[in-house]
C-alpha cells in the first residue's frame, strides 16, 4: 500500500510542481520553500530540551491553536516547540499570531526520505496533529521513530467519512499509527469507531476553536477604527467572511436589493481566496456603488462595499460589525467558522450548507443565536435591520453559547502533558 501511495504521490508532485512554480513563484512572487518541504533545510533544535512538534494545515487550524500554545509555553517553558503548516497563508498567520513558538516551518512533502530527515533531526517526543491531517508517510515514520501521535480537535466531516469508509481497510492501518484521538463531538467519535478505532483511544474533548482568545476592543477603539475606515456614524455594517465562489454574486445582489430600501448600510466582503478580489470589484463596475479594497483605503475615502484583501484582520472587522454572515454556506462547501462573530456578540447569519460545523450551527440556531437564510428575500432581509432589538438579543445569545463551550484547552493540554512527561501516558 505504501509503495503504491508513494508512486502516486511522486507522480503527482512531478506533475504539479511546474504548475505551482508558475502560479506561486512567477505570478504571486511567493517562495515554494522546497528546501524545507524536501527536508534539506531543517530547524535547529537544542538537544537538551524535549521537542514538541505541532502541525496545522492553514489559517483556521492555526488560529484554533493560539490559546493552547499559549498555555503550553506558559506551563512548560522548558519544552522546545516546533510548529509546521501546509499553506503559505497558514505560515503567514502563524508567524504573526504565534510569536512564542521556537520554530516555524513547512511540513515536508509526504515522501519517506524527506519525512525521515525531519524525525531524525528534530527527535520529537510527541507529534500533535490538528483536526484531520492524516498523511500516511508522516504517520508511519512517526511510529518507526517511536514518536507517539496525538490528534487534537479531531473532526471527521461527512465528505471525509464517506471517502474513508469506502477504504476502511486502509484507514484502519492508517489510524493504527495514531496513539490517541481527541475529537470535537460524539459524532466524530462514532465515525472513528466505525472506521476501526478502538473506543479506548478516543475522547470527546470539545472544540478548541471555541476557546480562541481574540483581541478585546473598548468602545473608544471601535469608534476610532470605524473612523479610520471612513465609516460614518450611524451606518450599519454587515461583514460577510470567508466567502466562496458562487456566494459573492448572491450577496451582492441581496445588497443591491436592500439598498433600494435603505441607504445607510455598508458591506464588508472577505473572499476566502485572494484571487477572488478582482472578481468582486468587476461585479460592481456597472453599479453606482463605490467599491474599495482594504489595502487601498485612505482616510476620508467613502465606500459602499469594502473588499477585505488582507489576511488576519477578519476578526477585527467582526468586532465593528452590526451583523455577520458566514461564508461557505450558500454553496455546498460546508460552511466556515462562526465563532469569531459569536465572540464579539454579533447576530450571525449563514446559508443552509453548514455541514462542516453542523453541531455548532444547529446549537446556535436552536438557541436563537443564529439564523439560516435560504431564499434571496431572506438574504436581502439580513441587510435591512428591521428589528434591532431582536438582532441584539441574537448577539447576546451567541456570546453566551460560546461561553458555555469552554474546556477543550485544559483537556488537550493534559493529554499532551501525559505524553511529554510520562513514559507510559496510559
Amino acid at each position: 500500500m505504501y509503495f503504491l501511495y508513494s508512486l502516486l504521490l511522486g507522480t503527482a508532485l512531478l506533475a504539479l510542481l511546474p504548475v505551482y512554480f508558475v502560479k506561486l513563484r512567477l505570478l504571486r512572487k511567493q517562495r515554494l520553500h522546497l528546501s524545507e518541504r524536501l527536508g534539506f533545510k531543517l530547524p535547529e533544535p537544542k538537544t537538551d530540551r524535549p521537542f514538541l512538534w505541532i502541525h496545522a494545515v492553514s489559517v483556521g487550524e492555526v488560529l484554533s491553536l493560539q490559546n493552547l500554545i499559549q498555555e503550553i509555553k506558559s506551563g512548560h517553558p522548558e519544552w522546545e516547540l516546533g510548529f509546521s503548516v501546509l499553506t503559505h497563508a497558514g505560515h503567514k498567520v502563524a508567524g504573526a499570531k504565534l510569536r512564542n513558538i521556537d520554530h516555524l516551518f513547512f511540513v515536508p512533502f509526504d515522501i519517506g526520505w524527506a519525512v525521515r530527515r525531519y524525525f531524525k533531526k528534530l527527535r520529537p517526543r510527541l507529534l500533535v496533529l490538528a483536526e484531520s491531517e492524516f498523511w500516511p508517510r508522516l504517520l508511519r515514520e512517526a511510529r518507526r521513530s517511536r514518536c507517539p501521535v496525538l490528534l487534537v480537535n479531531g473532526r471527521i466531516s461527512d465528505r471525509t467519512f464517506k471517502r474513508l469508509y469506502q477504504w476502511r481497510w486502509a484507514a484502519g492501518g492508517l489510524f493504527a499509527n495514531i496513539s490517541r484521538f481527541l475529537v470535537q463531538s460524539a459524532q466524530d467519535k462514532d465515525r472513528l469507531e466505525r472506521l476501526g478505532v478502538s473506543p479506548g483511544r478516543l475522547l470527546v474533548s470539545g472544540n478548541l476553536k471555541c476557546e480562541t482568545r481574540l483581541p478585546e476592543f473598548s468602545d473608544g477603539e471601535i469608534r476610532q477604527f470605524k473612523k479610520d475606515l471612513s465609516i460614518p456614524e450611524g451606518k450599519k455594517v454587515v461583514v460577510a467572511g470567508s466567502i466562496h465562489k458562487g456566494e459573492d454574486d448572491k450577496l451582492l445582489e441581496a445588497f443591491r436589493k436592500a439598498r433600494e430600501t435603505r441607504s445607510d448600510i455598508l458591506l464588508v466582503l472577505a473572499p476566502r481566496h485572494p484571487e477572488k478580489f478582482g472578481d468582486v470589484e468587476r461585479s460592481f463596475e456597472t453599479d453606482s456603488f463605490s467599491v474599495c479594497r482594504r489595502t487601498r483605503l485612505r482616510p476620508g475615502l467613502t465606500w459602499d462595499l469594502l473588499v477585505l484583501d488582507t489576511i488576519g484582520e477578519l476578526a477585527r472587522f467582526y468586532a465593528i460589525s452590526d451583523a455577520a454572515f458566514i461564508g461557505g454556506s450558500l454553496v455546498p462547501w460546508g460552511g466556515q467558522n462562526l465563532l469569531e462573530p459569536a465572540y464579539y456578540g454579533k447576530p450571525i447569519f449563514f446559508g443552509p450548507h453548514m455541514k462542516n460545523f453542523a453541531a455548532l450551527a444547529d446549537q446556535f440556531v436552536r438557541a436563537g443565536a443564529a439564523r439560516i437564510v435560504r431564499e434571496p428575500e431572506e438574504l436581502a432581509g439580513m441587510f435591512l435591520f428591521e428589528d434591532p432589538a431582536a438582532l441584539q438579543a441574537m448577539g447576546r445569545r451567541a456570546k453566551e453559547i460560546l461561553g458555555s463551550l469552554q474546556g477543550a484547552t485544559g483537556t488537550t493540554l493534559a493529554a499532551i502533558e501525559s505524553f511529554m512527561i510520562h513514559a507510559n501516558p496510559e
